[in-house]
Protein backbone atom coordinates (compact mmCIF):
# COMPACT_ATOMS: atom_id res chain seq x y z
CA UNK A 1 0.00 0.00 0.00
CA UNK A 2 1.40 3.16 -0.90
CA UNK A 3 -0.64 5.67 1.45
CA UNK A 4 -2.59 4.43 5.39
CA UNK A 5 -5.05 7.25 6.16
CA UNK A 6 -5.38 7.43 10.14
CA UNK A 7 -9.11 8.21 10.24
CA UNK A 8 -11.05 10.09 13.14
CA UNK A 9 -13.98 7.85 13.24
CA UNK A 10 -15.53 9.53 16.62
CA UNK A 11 -15.43 13.12 15.43
CA UNK A 12 -17.91 15.69 13.53
CA UNK A 13 -21.93 15.04 14.07
CA UNK A 14 -22.37 12.03 13.55
CA UNK A 15 -19.11 9.99 14.59
CA UNK A 16 -18.39 6.59 13.15
CA UNK A 17 -21.93 6.16 11.67
CA UNK A 18 -20.91 8.49 9.02
CA UNK A 19 -16.74 7.77 8.77
CA UNK A 20 -16.68 4.12 9.04
CA UNK A 21 -18.98 3.62 5.67
CA UNK A 22 -16.61 6.29 4.31
CA UNK A 23 -13.85 4.46 4.76
CA UNK A 24 -15.03 1.05 3.28
CA UNK A 25 -16.25 3.03 0.16
CA UNK A 26 -12.99 4.62 -0.40
CA UNK A 27 -11.06 1.66 -0.04
CA UNK A 28 -13.23 -0.38 -2.23
CA UNK A 29 -12.82 2.33 -4.90
CA UNK A 30 -8.50 2.96 -4.53
CA UNK A 31 -6.91 -0.21 -3.83
CA UNK A 32 -3.48 1.06 -3.27
CA UNK A 33 -4.90 2.64 0.10
CA UNK A 34 -4.93 1.40 3.32
CA UNK A 35 -6.69 2.34 6.46
CA UNK A 36 -6.56 2.86 10.16
CA UNK A 37 -9.95 2.93 11.83
CA UNK A 38 -8.98 5.26 15.21
CA UNK A 39 -11.59 5.63 18.17
CA UNK A 40 -13.78 3.27 20.32
CA UNK A 41 -13.35 0.01 19.23
CA UNK A 42 -17.20 -1.41 20.26
CA UNK A 43 -18.29 1.75 18.52
CA UNK A 44 -16.61 1.43 15.44
CA UNK A 45 -16.65 -2.76 15.15
CA UNK A 46 -20.35 -2.46 15.57
CA UNK A 47 -20.26 -0.13 12.38
CA UNK A 48 -18.22 -2.38 10.71
CA UNK A 49 -20.45 -5.42 11.38
CA UNK A 50 -23.48 -3.19 9.87
CA UNK A 51 -21.68 -2.65 6.58
CA UNK A 52 -20.57 -6.23 6.86
CA UNK A 53 -16.66 -5.64 6.73
CA UNK A 54 -14.19 -7.51 9.11
CA UNK A 55 -10.86 -5.66 9.36
CA UNK A 56 -7.85 -7.32 7.17
CA UNK A 57 -4.50 -6.06 5.69
CA UNK A 58 -6.14 -2.95 4.50
CA UNK A 59 -8.28 -2.01 7.30
CA UNK A 60 -7.79 -2.29 10.69
CA UNK A 61 -8.56 -0.59 14.23
CA UNK A 62 -6.92 1.10 16.54
CA UNK A 63 -8.25 2.08 20.09
CA UNK A 64 -8.58 5.40 21.38
CA UNK A 65 -10.57 5.36 24.93
CA UNK A 66 -11.61 9.64 24.80
CA UNK A 67 -13.50 11.53 22.38
CA UNK A 68 -12.51 15.63 22.12
CA UNK A 69 -16.50 17.06 22.32
CA UNK A 70 -17.09 19.67 19.31
CA UNK A 71 -16.89 22.33 21.84
CA UNK A 72 -14.49 21.82 23.73
CA UNK A 73 -11.57 24.05 24.65
CA UNK A 74 -8.72 23.15 22.51
CA UNK A 75 -6.10 23.67 25.44
CA UNK A 76 -8.78 21.49 27.38
CA UNK A 77 -8.14 18.59 24.29
CA UNK A 78 -4.79 19.22 24.26
CA UNK A 79 -3.75 18.63 28.17
CA UNK A 80 -6.42 16.52 29.30
CA UNK A 81 -7.32 13.70 26.09
CA UNK A 82 -3.95 11.86 25.37
CA UNK A 83 -5.79 9.07 24.39
CA UNK A 84 -8.31 11.13 22.33
CA UNK A 85 -8.94 9.53 18.78
CA UNK A 86 -7.64 12.92 17.70
CA UNK A 87 -4.28 12.60 19.37
CA UNK A 88 -4.47 8.54 18.76
CA UNK A 89 -4.57 8.97 15.25
CA UNK A 90 -1.96 12.15 14.82
CA UNK A 91 0.49 10.12 16.92
CA UNK A 92 -0.02 7.10 14.19
CA UNK A 93 1.08 9.62 11.57
CA UNK A 94 4.45 10.62 13.85
CA UNK A 95 5.37 7.46 14.32
CA UNK A 96 5.41 6.64 10.36
CA UNK A 97 2.77 4.36 10.57
CA UNK A 98 0.09 6.32 8.72
CA UNK A 99 0.53 9.37 5.95
CA UNK A 100 -2.07 11.23 6.46
CA UNK A 101 -4.90 11.86 8.60
CA UNK A 102 -8.82 12.68 8.02
CA UNK A 103 -10.81 14.26 10.96
CA UNK A 104 -14.47 16.05 11.22
CA UNK A 105 -13.50 16.48 14.71
CA UNK A 106 -13.41 19.79 16.74
CA UNK A 107 -11.00 22.35 14.28
CA UNK A 108 -9.45 23.90 16.77
CA UNK A 109 -8.70 20.81 18.53
CA UNK A 110 -7.10 19.25 15.87
CA UNK A 111 -5.19 22.17 14.78
CA UNK A 112 -3.63 22.62 18.90
CA UNK A 113 -3.29 18.87 18.91
CA UNK A 114 -1.88 18.53 15.38
CA UNK A 115 0.64 21.17 16.22
CA UNK A 116 1.65 19.70 19.18
CA UNK A 117 2.30 16.31 18.15
CA UNK A 118 4.01 17.26 14.53
CA UNK A 119 5.45 20.59 14.50
CA UNK A 120 5.60 22.73 12.08
CA UNK A 121 7.50 22.30 8.27
CA UNK A 122 11.03 23.93 8.41
CA UNK A 123 10.47 27.72 7.48
CA UNK A 124 6.80 27.95 8.49
CA UNK A 125 5.58 29.63 11.39
CA UNK A 126 2.05 29.18 11.27
CA UNK A 127 -0.05 26.19 10.29
CA UNK A 128 -2.66 27.74 7.43
CA UNK A 129 -6.29 25.96 6.70
CA UNK A 130 -6.88 26.12 2.80
CA UNK A 131 -9.83 24.44 1.31
CA UNK A 132 -10.74 23.97 -2.80
CA UNK A 133 -14.27 26.58 -3.98
CA UNK A 134 -15.96 25.77 -7.06
CA UNK A 135 -15.76 29.16 -9.45
CA UNK A 136 -16.51 29.79 -13.21
CA UNK A 137 -13.42 28.59 -14.18
CA UNK A 138 -12.66 25.20 -12.49
CA UNK A 139 -11.72 25.60 -8.64
CA UNK A 140 -9.69 27.82 -6.61
CA UNK A 141 -7.53 27.40 -3.14
CA UNK A 142 -8.80 29.96 -0.54
CA UNK A 143 -5.76 29.89 2.72
CA UNK A 144 -6.17 31.00 5.42
CA UNK A 145 -9.42 30.26 6.62
CA UNK A 146 -9.42 30.61 10.53
CA UNK A 147 -6.23 29.41 11.70
CA UNK A 148 -4.97 32.71 11.89
CA UNK A 149 -6.67 35.93 13.32
CA UNK A 150 -3.75 37.77 13.18
CA UNK A 151 -0.78 37.99 10.50
CA UNK A 152 2.12 39.49 9.65
CA UNK A 153 3.11 40.05 5.68
CA UNK A 154 5.97 37.01 6.24
CA UNK A 155 3.14 34.96 7.38
CA UNK A 156 0.90 35.68 4.21
CA UNK A 157 4.10 34.93 2.27
CA UNK A 158 4.04 32.06 3.57
CA UNK A 159 0.48 31.21 3.05
CA UNK A 160 1.20 31.91 -0.70
CA UNK A 161 4.42 29.67 -0.67
CA UNK A 162 2.29 26.83 0.81
CA UNK A 163 -0.91 27.33 -1.20
CA UNK A 164 1.33 27.67 -4.38
CA UNK A 165 2.94 24.44 -4.11
CA UNK A 166 -0.70 22.55 -2.95
CA UNK A 167 -2.30 23.40 -6.20
CA UNK A 168 0.84 22.35 -7.89
CA UNK A 169 1.23 18.87 -6.76
CA UNK A 170 -2.96 18.67 -6.78
CA UNK A 171 -3.96 19.73 -9.62
CA UNK A 172 -0.54 19.87 -11.30
CA UNK A 173 0.00 23.37 -12.71
CA UNK A 174 3.45 24.35 -13.12
CA UNK A 175 2.73 27.57 -11.84
CA UNK A 176 -0.04 28.55 -10.13
CA UNK A 177 -1.73 31.72 -10.36
CA UNK A 178 -1.52 33.58 -6.47
CA UNK A 179 -3.93 36.70 -5.44
CA UNK A 180 -4.11 38.85 -2.53
CA UNK A 181 -7.27 39.25 -0.80
CA UNK A 182 -8.42 42.78 -0.67
CA UNK A 183 -10.64 45.65 -1.25
CA UNK A 184 -9.62 46.95 -4.15
CA UNK A 185 -7.20 45.89 -7.22
CA UNK A 186 -4.90 49.22 -6.27
CA UNK A 187 -1.54 48.79 -4.69
CA UNK A 188 -2.52 51.92 -2.60
CA UNK A 189 -5.51 49.70 -0.90
CA UNK A 190 -5.56 47.68 2.15
CA UNK A 191 -4.21 47.43 5.37
CA UNK A 192 -0.25 47.82 6.04
CA UNK A 193 -0.13 44.42 6.73
CA UNK A 194 -1.92 43.96 3.02
CA UNK A 195 0.09 46.16 1.43
CA UNK A 196 3.74 44.56 3.03
CA UNK A 197 2.43 41.19 1.78
CA UNK A 198 1.52 42.67 -1.45
CA UNK A 199 5.13 43.67 -1.50
CA UNK A 200 6.92 40.20 -0.82
CA UNK A 201 5.09 38.34 -2.97
CA UNK A 202 5.99 40.72 -5.91
CA UNK A 203 9.47 40.21 -4.97
CA UNK A 204 9.36 36.40 -4.33
CA UNK A 205 9.44 34.07 -7.48
CA UNK A 206 5.47 32.48 -7.08
CA UNK A 207 3.31 33.64 -9.97
CA UNK A 208 1.41 36.36 -8.20
CA UNK A 209 -1.04 38.01 -9.98
CA UNK A 210 -1.63 41.06 -7.83
CA UNK A 211 -4.98 42.15 -5.52
CA UNK A 212 -8.13 40.64 -5.92
CA UNK A 213 -11.18 41.60 -4.26
CA UNK A 214 -14.09 38.79 -2.86
CA UNK A 215 -15.88 38.61 -6.45
CA UNK A 216 -12.97 37.11 -7.86
CA UNK A 217 -12.80 34.55 -5.86
CA UNK A 218 -15.61 32.91 -7.80
CA UNK A 219 -15.00 33.93 -10.74
CA UNK A 220 -11.65 31.98 -10.86
CA UNK A 221 -9.14 34.87 -11.27
CA UNK A 222 -6.71 33.13 -9.56
CA UNK A 223 -5.41 29.66 -8.58
CA UNK A 224 -4.64 30.45 -4.78
CA UNK A 225 -6.48 33.29 -2.98
CA UNK A 226 -4.20 34.61 0.17
CA UNK A 227 -5.75 36.45 3.25
CA UNK A 228 -5.80 36.55 6.96
CA UNK A 229 -7.96 33.79 9.04
CA UNK A 230 -10.33 36.20 10.24
CA UNK A 231 -10.64 37.67 6.99
CA UNK A 232 -11.12 34.19 5.01
CA UNK A 233 -13.60 32.63 7.67
CA UNK A 234 -15.68 35.54 7.35
CA UNK A 235 -15.55 34.82 3.45
CA UNK A 236 -16.04 31.54 3.53
CA UNK A 237 -19.49 31.62 5.87
CA UNK A 238 -20.81 34.73 4.23
CA UNK A 239 -20.64 32.52 1.14
CA UNK A 240 -22.01 29.46 2.44
CA UNK A 241 -25.05 31.52 4.10
CA UNK A 242 -25.56 33.22 0.74
CA UNK A 243 -25.90 29.68 -1.10
CA UNK A 244 -28.28 28.23 1.76
CA UNK A 245 -30.00 31.79 1.07
CA UNK A 246 -30.63 30.95 -3.04
CA UNK A 247 -31.17 27.39 -2.37
CA UNK A 248 -34.11 27.99 0.21
CA UNK A 249 -35.66 30.94 -2.04
CA UNK A 250 -35.33 28.66 -5.01
CA UNK A 251 -37.57 26.11 -3.90
CA UNK A 252 -39.54 28.73 -1.90
CA UNK A 253 -40.32 29.82 -5.58
CA UNK A 254 -41.16 26.49 -7.11
CA UNK A 255 -43.65 25.95 -4.74
CA UNK A 256 -45.30 28.78 -4.85
CA UNK A 257 -48.46 27.85 -6.73
CA UNK A 258 -49.34 24.58 -9.26
CA UNK A 259 -47.83 26.68 -12.06
CA UNK A 260 -44.50 26.91 -10.21
CA UNK A 261 -44.87 23.21 -9.33
CA UNK A 262 -44.80 21.74 -12.68
CA UNK A 263 -42.15 24.67 -13.76
CA UNK A 264 -39.88 22.78 -11.61
CA UNK A 265 -40.75 19.51 -12.66
CA UNK A 266 -40.05 20.25 -16.19
CA UNK A 267 -36.80 22.42 -14.91
CA UNK A 268 -36.08 19.06 -12.38
CA UNK A 269 -32.61 17.99 -15.10
CA UNK A 270 -31.28 21.45 -15.27
CA UNK A 271 -32.09 21.90 -11.51
CA UNK A 272 -29.96 18.98 -10.71
CA UNK A 273 -27.14 19.54 -12.96
CA UNK A 274 -27.42 22.74 -11.06
CA UNK A 275 -27.29 20.79 -7.95
CA UNK A 276 -24.12 18.48 -8.63
CA UNK A 277 -21.98 21.56 -9.68
CA UNK A 278 -22.26 23.37 -6.22
CA UNK A 279 -22.84 20.29 -4.46
CA UNK A 280 -20.48 21.96 -0.95
CA UNK A 281 -19.93 17.95 -0.40
CA UNK A 282 -17.74 17.52 -3.30
CA UNK A 283 -15.55 19.89 -1.46
CA UNK A 284 -15.26 18.79 1.33
CA UNK A 285 -12.05 18.73 3.26
CA UNK A 286 -9.95 21.71 4.01
CA UNK A 287 -5.83 20.55 4.83
CA UNK A 288 -4.10 21.86 7.55
CA UNK A 289 -0.89 23.14 5.36
CA UNK A 290 2.19 23.70 7.44
CA UNK A 291 2.49 20.89 9.91
CA UNK A 292 4.57 17.98 9.27
CA UNK A 293 2.79 15.52 8.18
CA UNK A 294 -0.41 15.56 5.96
CA UNK A 295 -4.03 16.69 7.81
CA UNK A 296 -7.29 16.96 6.32
CA UNK A 297 -9.90 18.44 8.29
CA UNK A 298 -13.89 17.47 7.43
CA UNK A 299 -16.75 19.35 7.28
CA UNK A 300 -18.31 18.31 11.14
CA UNK A 301 -21.69 17.80 9.29
CA UNK A 302 -20.72 15.92 6.69
CA UNK A 303 -22.36 12.28 5.60
CA UNK A 304 -20.30 9.54 4.58
CA UNK A 305 -20.65 10.80 0.55
CA UNK A 306 -18.59 14.20 1.40
CA UNK A 307 -16.59 12.28 4.51
CA UNK A 308 -14.87 10.61 1.52
CA UNK A 309 -13.89 13.33 -0.43
CA UNK A 310 -11.90 14.48 2.33
CA UNK A 311 -10.07 11.58 2.92
CA UNK A 312 -9.56 11.32 -1.25
CA UNK A 313 -8.07 14.22 -0.52
CA UNK A 314 -5.53 13.58 1.95
CA UNK A 315 -4.35 10.86 -0.06
CA UNK A 316 -3.70 12.86 -2.74
CA UNK A 317 -1.77 15.18 -0.97
CA UNK A 318 -0.07 11.81 0.58
CA UNK A 319 0.64 10.59 -2.60
CA UNK A 320 2.32 13.88 -4.94
CA UNK A 321 4.00 14.90 -1.88
CA UNK A 322 3.21 17.82 -0.96
CA UNK A 323 5.10 18.13 2.43
CA UNK A 324 8.37 17.89 0.38
CA UNK A 325 7.60 19.97 -2.03
CA UNK A 326 6.41 23.32 0.71
CA UNK A 327 9.81 22.06 2.21
CA UNK A 328 11.97 22.45 -0.43
CA UNK A 329 10.01 25.53 -1.82
CA UNK A 330 10.85 27.39 1.88
CA UNK A 331 14.79 25.94 1.98
CA UNK A 332 15.16 27.26 -1.57
CA UNK A 333 13.87 31.03 -0.39
CA UNK A 334 16.10 30.95 3.09
CA UNK A 335 19.28 29.85 1.05
CA UNK A 336 18.56 33.00 -1.13
CA UNK A 337 17.71 35.11 1.95
CA UNK A 338 20.76 34.03 3.55
CA UNK A 339 22.96 34.81 -0.16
Amino acid sequence: MDVTVAIDCMGGDHGAHVTVPAAISELQHDERCAVVLVGLQDRIHAELARCHVQPGPRLRVQHASEVVAMDEQPATALRNKKDSSIRVAAELLKSGEAQAVVSAGNTGALMAISRFVLKTLPGIDRPAIATVLPTLKGETYVLDLGANVDCTAEHLLQFAIMGSELVACVEHKARPSVGLLNIGEEAIKGTEVVKQAAELLRGSELNFYGNVEGDDIYKGITDVVVCDGFVGNVALKASEGLAQMLATYLREEFNRTWYSKLAGLVAMPVLNGFKRRVDHRRYNGASLLGLRGVVVKSHGSADAFAFRFAVQRAIEEARTGVLTHITDRMSHLQKIAAA
